[in-house]
């Protein structure tokens, strides 16, 4: 099972002043355990599938063009918006960086599993970027040792350097 699904639950009518009214597309997107909600027009899925068509064979879109709007045709729309989605993610064990955008998917790696730990090829624009992001923070230098002044030790810097430099040593 890839690790992205989407689904298309819903649809709304947008009504304003400026421009003649739309239909919004909810799409609901799992990775890796989370969801998050994206709300598209369909012009913004014409987008999607004329710069997809760049990269990839993508499936083929619903009509662009729908004589009634009726609850039952948009519910036919969305059905068949749904089953593209669907339909590329199921094609493609790398997904193009345009639908991650369209999906608001970010930092999901663009290489196979096998590369997904990283490029060493700098100069190449399709390596995976790793984001590396602090699990500790020190707020002095753990290799000092506690000031005389300091009334408390911090139990956790004390816990990483002997866990680390002294994993067989017997806790006190």
């Amino acid at each position: 099972m890839h690790p992205v699904q989407v689904w298309i639950p819903s649809f709304r009518s947008e009504n304003n002043s400026i421009e003649k009214g739309y239909t919004v597309f909810r799409i609901d997107v799992l990775m890796n355990g989370r969801q998050h909600t994206v709300e598209k027009r369909y012009s913004e899925f014409h987008t999607l599938h004329k710069m997809l068509k760049k990269s990839i064979k993508p499936p083929e879109m619903p009509s662009k063009h729908v004589r009634n709007w009726v609850p039952k045709v948009l519910e036919q729309r969305r059905h068949g918006l749904e089953l593209y989605l669907q339909t590329i993610i199921m094609e493609n064990g790398v997904l193009p960086k345009i639908f991650l955008d369209f999906l608001n998917i970010r930092h999901f790696p663009s290489v196979p599993k096998t590369e997904s730990c990283g490029s060493f090829d700098t100069e190449s624009e399709g390596s995976s970027k790793l984001s590396h992001q602090p699990v500790l923070l020190f707020l002095r230098d753990p290799y000092l040792l506690p000031s005389a002044n300091d009334a408390f030790s911090n139990v956790v810097i004390e816990g990483v350097i002997h866990g680390v430099f002294y994993p067989d040593l017997q806790p006190r």
